[in-house]
């Protein structure tokens, strides 16, 4: 099943990622600063996020406790997928291609490309055998 959210649902899920639970209050906190989200805005976002499978909460104390419910490597997966179907046609080339084009990457960038491939070329070779 694919969970697409939206940037401001990132924000929040990537919360829960690093700490859970969490409840309405620490999250307001957090994104208050950066995005200037109210409690009400919170609230409406993970509705939406409850919604979607993404987030759930249990009964806890005197406020709700918010989990994650998606894997984050998942959710960048279909993340990623859905943003090279959208712009690139699903071609991860075509990307890359514009990137080098538009020197978007780094030297450091560069290598670590380097060694992804080396390492998908190493596993894919070690399939065959």
């Amino acid at each position: 099943m694919k969970t697409l959210l939206t940037d401001a649902e990132w924000k929040i899920i990537s919360l829960l990622w690093e700490q859970s639970p969490q409840t309405i209050t620490q999250l307001t906190a957090s994104l208050k600063a950066g995005t200037g989200w109210t409690k009400h805005t919170v609230i409406s976002l993970l509705g939406r996020m409850e919604a979607k499978g993404a987030v759930h909460y249990t009964e806890g104390g005197r406020a709700k406790q918010y989990y994650p419910d998606l894997n984050r490597e998942e959710a960048m997966l279909q993340e990623t997928e859905s943003f090279l179907d959208k712009v690139f046609q699903g071609r991860m080339g075509v990307m890359l291609n514009t990137m080098v084009n538009q020197r978007a990457l780094s030297r450091e960038e560069i290598d670590e490309m380097y060694e992804i491939l080396k390492k998908a070329e190493e596993t894919e070779g070690a399939g065959h055998d």
